[in-house]
């Protein structure tokens, strides 16, 4: 049976000095100047609200109340090396009034669960912070 899909994002990007991008459902309307690092600011606030929503699935698999909303902060490094250019990334988690031991369960499970987290994995160097 094939997948079923859940939500297409759809964008439109432009380039140069007055580029910008926005989304079909009018929700995303940016402009992109170049050169700008907007693609890796815009993949890490993607990127971490995905995974906050795979936290909080894997506190409620666990039966883990979260008392107070988790927070990530998202770090997306464009690195250059030998002439290549590479992705890297920290995501700093914050899981308030969780024991640190439980809270470290969630963090590694919301890596299987968060589709940005499989979609990296074994192609960028990823660090996972429970702050």
């Amino acid at each position: 049976m094939p997948a079923k899909v859940l939500f297409t994002g759809k964008t439109h990007n432009t380039g140069g000095r007055d580029g910008g991008t926005h989304s079909s459902d009018g929700l995303l309307d940016l402009k992109l100047s170049q050169p700008h690092p907007a693609a890796e600011n815009l993949f890490g606030a993607a990127w971490s609200a995905c995974y906050i929503g795979a936290l909080e699935l894997a506190a409620a698999q666990r039966k883990v109340t979260l008392p107070t909303l988790p927070t990530v902060d998202a770090e997306i490094d464009l690195a250059l090396d030998s002439g290549s250019y590479f992705l890297q990334a920290r995501l700093n988690v914050t899981l308030p009034g969780i024991d640190r031991e439980v809270a470290q369960t969630l963090v590694d499970a919301a890596h299987g669960i968060c589709p940005y987290s499989k979609a990296t994995h074994g192609n960028i160097k990823v660090e996972t912070n429970l702050l």
